[in-house]
């Protein structure tokens, strides 16, 4: 069992940035991939990003690149997500995910609400 809990949400105007932190504990030893998925009211939940545990690649959706940074430490079971440049449209339901080495996501956290005024 892995247990994540999301923190940093919150409410910011557009051209702002956040921090959101997820803590991982329990069964994570064979952690593989950590990543942010979103979900918007009305929408479906969408994938933000990734960091593969061992090396630390990472990977973005197109609409958060170059103002979304992810990164882990690896020490702490920790994974961030640094948000700049905030647009309305990225106000959604945060969530964090990993992939303990099943290729595919199987623990999820509760979600950290993000929301961007305009």
């Amino acid at each position: 069992q892995v247990q994540l809990v999301e923190s940093g949400g919150g409410l910011v105007q557009a051209g702002g940035s956040l921090r959101l932190s997820c803590a991982a504990s329990g069964r994570t030893f064979s952690t593989a991939a950590m990543a942010w998925f979103r979900q918007a009211s009305g929408k479906e939940r969408e994938f933000v990003a990734t960091v593969i545990w061992s090396n630390g690649n990472t990977y973005y959706a197109e609409s958060v690149k170059e103002r979304f940074t992810i990164s882990r430490e690896k020490a702490k079971n920790t994974v961030s997500l640094q948000m700049s440049s905030l647009k309305p449209e990225d106000t959604a339901m945060y969530y964090c995910a990993l992939d303990s080495g099943d290729y595919a996501y199987d623990s999820w956290g509760q979600g950290t609400q993000v929301t961007v005024s305009s």
